[in-house]
């Protein structure tokens, strides 16, 4: 029986340890999280801060800047990018699937060793350090 360690998040993925292309640690993927969820609930005041469209604009933040930009406004303030496993363009249903488990918010919850969560498994994707 063979016993596979790595001694980073990301190594097994071939990515480097720390600095550019490094996997985006929790500090700077929870700030991101909360200048996007941020972002929609001010912007839900419009709507009398009704709680279906926050997550209606998060989700829309999210669908709109994933695939163009390679990240969130919070993602690109952070120093983040979405990226697929090959490093390719994420496409335009990988971000729907993320996001809608992002919604849910148990699978991003719920990590490997490669601090990936299972809404970033599910979509083939990981969130890197630009």
């Amino acid at each position: 029986m063979t016993q596979s360690t790595q001694d980073y998040p990301g190594e097994r993925l071939g990515l480097p340890r720390e600095g550019t292309g490094s996997v985006g640690r929790l500090g700077r993927r929870v700030g991101a999280l909360f200048l996007d969820y941020g972002a929609a609930y001010l912007i839900s005041g419009f709507f009398d801060w009704d709680p279906l469209a926050i997550l209606a604009i998060f989700a829309a933040i999210q669908l709109v800047f994933l695939p163009t930009l390679q990240g969130s406004p919070g993602h690109r303030v952070f120093g983040l990018r979405l990226v697929r496993l090959d490093g390719a363009w994420v496409g335009l249903w990988r971000p729907i699937i993320r996001t809608a488990l992002l919604i849910v918010v148990i699978p991003a919850l719920i990590w490997d060793a490669d601090q990936r969560g299972l809404h970033d498994k599910a979509a083939g994707t990981v969130l890197i350090r630009s």
